[in-house]
């Protein structure tokens, strides 16, 4: 961190230390105490929103005493959750919190060091850069960006900053898929031939709000703020609080769920974006007015961009209407598969010694491996309390403010978890196969590049 209080109290007033105890007549517990108040970190959250109260909050409560870290203040456009983020937030902290129309004016307090921002999908990169232009480390969820134009802007801003970002891709602080990454990456799994990612859920309320959609009046909130650089739109309460339902606030399935788990395609790899995405999809089931599909497929190409002959296919499927809340992850090869559902590597479907002898081929067969327990593992509920994920995603995050390390999930990975998002609303959004333009940083789709 730049030079605060605290860099100053450890730097130049500890050299006197013994003289200035003794001439204000305090002991060494005393000043202790001092500087322990100086030396915390203090946080303002950027949305009182479901997530932030039910899933970051309790994930944060589990480290900020022994890491000494304060949550001082809470913005949010809408009276009525700022004013329960304020009550909320006072009682879990035992002291008074400042509540803030906006950003701005939370950002024109002293003595905020960082944010947690949890708001709307299609405001996170925007509110990544105020963030930083603030000087402000930052926790941001995901999806990172749902436009290819708010993505460069906000890698840009990161980048060029000193400040600390983590992305709310919390698989990258899981000890499975630190496991998982070491195995693929070591070589032993050997090629990677097919990803199966799914998630499906099966809640008809999912993402609707009908009974806080009617407590939402214009009046109490600021509807232009809220649109930040979105087309125009007459007010539509639900679209402020179900946006997940309706693009271009939300690409819902894409954005929500598959960004998680296609940024584990990423991490485990090292490629940075698909090579092309084709979806289909459909509202099969909850004719309710929403644009975002309640179920979708999309197939992926991956691959090195300069040969085509290599690469592997990824398949994202997602159903909002019948489900088992397991998200699942299954990576495999022509020796077996590597499962997050399990936590295990093993030689289920992999090439055996009869078939590998009729082809003129030596038998590859994995051998079994546990990941790690296989209680860790994602939940499919985005407010599930302090999900061990969560959690030591929040801490890592906390630490690297103390270090100065680089987080579990940097911009880069949301950047690229972003990209692969953002071609699958592509091909959702046109019919076309999206492709990225490298040279551009650009999604393509029937040969235009994607916008709205």
């Amino acid at each position: 961190m730049s030079k605060t209080r605290r860099d100053f109290i450890k730097q130049s007033g500890m050299a006197a230390t013994g003289v200035w105890l003794a001439g204000m007549g305090l002991s060494a517990k005393s000043y202790a105490n001092i500087i322990g108040a100086n030396d915390r970190i203090r946080i303002g959250a950027v949305g009182y929103s479901d997530r932030f109260r039910q899933a970051l909050l309790p994930s944060f409560m589990n480290h900020y005493k022994e890491l000494n870290f304060d949550i001082v203040a809470v913005s949010d456009l809408w009276k009525i959750r700022r004013e329960e983020g304020v009550a909320f937030l006072k009682d879990k902290m035992g002291h008074d919190i400042k509540g803030c129309l906006n950003n701005d004016e939370l950002y024109n307090l002293k003595d905020i060091d960082a944010v947690i921002i949890s708001t709307a999908d299609f405001q996170h990169a925007v509110h990544a850069i105020e963030a930083v232009k603030a000087k402000k480390d930052a926790y941001v969820e995901k999806p990172f960006a749902e436009t290819m134009e708010d993505n460069r802007a906000a890698l840009k801003a990161i980048k060029a900053s000193n400040n600390i970002v983590q992305v709310g891709s919390q698989r990258r602080s899981g000890a499975n898929y630190h496991a998982a990454n070491e195995f693929i990456r070591s070589g032993k799994f050997g090629n990677i031939t097919m990803v199966e990612l799914t998630w499906n859920v099966n809640q008809p309320g999912r993402w609707r709000r009908p009974a806080l959609v009617a407590q939402l009046k214009q009046e109490d909130t600021d509807w232009k703020r809220f649109l930040i650089n979105r087309p125009a739109d007459k007010w539509d309460p639900r679209k402020y609080l179900e946006y997940r339902l309706f693009w271009p606030y939300s690409s819902g399935m894409p954005g929500q769920w598959m960004c998680h788990q296609i940024d584990t395609v990423h991490w485990f790899t090292g490629l940075k974006h698909p090579r092309s995405v084709v979806a289909n999809g459909g509202i099969y089931m909850w004719k309710d007015g929403r644009k975002n599909w309640d179920t979708t497929t999309a197939v992926f190409d991956y691959g090195p961009s300069d040969d085509l002959s290599t690469g592997f296919q990824v398949t994202f499927s997602s159903r909002m209407h019948n489900g088992d809340e397991n998200p699942a992850e299954i990576y495999y090869g022509n020796g077996g598969e590597l499962n997050l559902i399990t936590n295990k590597v093993s030689a289920k479907g992999g090439l055996r010694k009869n078939h590998a002898e009729a082809m003129n081929m030596q038998p590859n067969l994995l051998a079994d491996l546990d990941l790690a327990d296989i209680s860790v593992k994602a939940v499919a509920s985005a407010n599930t309390g302090a999900d061990p994920l969560t959690s030591a995603h929040m801490r890592n995050w906390m630490e690297c403010i103390r270090s100065r390390k680089q987080p579990n999930a940097p911009v880069e990975a949301g950047y690229a978890h972003s990209v692969a998002s953002i071609m699958t609303n592509a091909a959702v959004r046109t019919g076309f196969k999206a492709t990225f333009d490298e040279a551009k940083q650009e999604v393509m789709a029937g040969g235009r590049v994607f916008k709205y």
